[in-house]
């Protein structure tokens, strides 16, 4: 299939009122020549894999449809071989609108930044996240939070990136609320990704801080799934900041609507929808603790509070145990 090279970037919204997504997506999908996997944190043998398949076929366009797993693969090969890529998301934790690229080498997650790794083209269809799983769907929608959460107490924060953290962090919150008793609601999933773009805007901008450390090191060297890692550990890592960085957290409690801690807030969140909350229930070892507290401590990244191993390691106790972050 043969696609004209696009020469900016684009974002098309297609609410369903609109478009009648199943049908475009069947014409569009039918024209494909190859279609390829991803897998969580982005591995490098099933990257070179996909790599020799796409060149084999002379491959001049990338579509990946789904979550991160497979826009990041998307990612890799675009990079590579220099082709446009069309990223349509049926997630919510915002990958497609970043230009930040995670892979697993050696059983380590790595990750770099590089404006050609932004898909040329994201196409947002509400009607496409209908049959995510109501599980996923709060997990990917935590995970779009965490994003935010963690631009407000970045080092390279300013006044756009705030206001966009904020608005994502509302609008999240409040339609994983709606979607837990009506999953179906178009409005609700329409501002899931709405708030989905906002955290892709926040990862993409700014730096982010011992959560995306913390979530990197348990998935890429001890493999526990994504989204359910970031929904499980994002109270704990807020509470661990909270002291070092109030002006962040009094942003994220009017956000949210709540008086209190914004960490307790979030869990109590969690404890509504009905997610994980330990990584015991991840399959996370009690022994690698430990080792996974190490980790976080080696090439940091720059956070409000000080990254003690010891600290971190209780931290990393709390989240296994299912404690709530008071």
């Amino acid at each position: 299939m043969r696609l004209p090279v696009s020469k900016s970037r684009e974002c098309y919204w297609s609410p369903s009122r609109l478009i009648d997504s199943s049908h475009w997506l069947i014409v569009f999908a039918s024209r494909w020549e190859i279609h390829l996997l991803g897998f969580m944190h982005t591995p490098e043998e099933v990257t070179n894999k996909a790599l020799g398949q796409a060149k084999a076929l002379n491959a001049d366009c990338l579509l990946s449809l789904g979550g991160g797993s497979t826009i990041g693969l998307g990612k890799a090969l675009g990079i590579r071989m220099n082709i446009p890529h069309i990223a349509v998301p049926t997630t919510y934790a915002g990958s497609e609108a970043t230009p930040i690229l995670g892979e697993t080498v050696d059983s380590r997650k790595t990750t770099r930044n590089d404006p050609r790794i932004l898909p040329t083209t994201i196409i947002y269809d509400v009607d496409l996240t209908l049959s995510l799983p109501q599980s996923l769907t709060y997990t990917s929608g935590i995970n779009a939070i965490a994003h935010c959460v963690e631009a407000l107490y970045s080092e390279q924060i300013n006044p756009l990136i705030e206001s966009v953290a904020v608005s994502g962090i509302s609008t999240m919150y409040r339609s994983l609320r709606r979607l837990k008793t009506s999953p179906n609601d178009l409005d609700a999933r329409g501002d899931a990704v709405t708030g989905a773009w906002a955290a892709g805007i926040c990862l993409g901008h700014v730096g982010m801080a011992i959560h995306h450390k913390l979530c990197h090191t348990l998935g890429g060297t001890f493999g526990l799934p994504h989204s359910e890692t970031h929904t499980v550990i994002l109270p704990h890592a807020m509470a661990y900041n909270a002291i070092a960085a109030p002006g962040a957290m009094a942003l994220i409690t009017k956000a949210i609507g709540c008086h209190g801690s914004a960490a307790k807030a979030l869990w109590d969140l969690e404890k509504e929808l009905g997610t994980v909350q330990s990584l015991k229930d991840l399959g996370m070892k009690e022994e690698d603790l430990e080792k996974a507290a190490a980790l976080a401590c080696t090439a940091r990244y720059p956070n409000p509070a000080p990254l003690e191993q010891e600290q971190l390691l209780k931290l990393l106790q709390n989240a296994y145990h299912g404690i709530s972050p008071e």
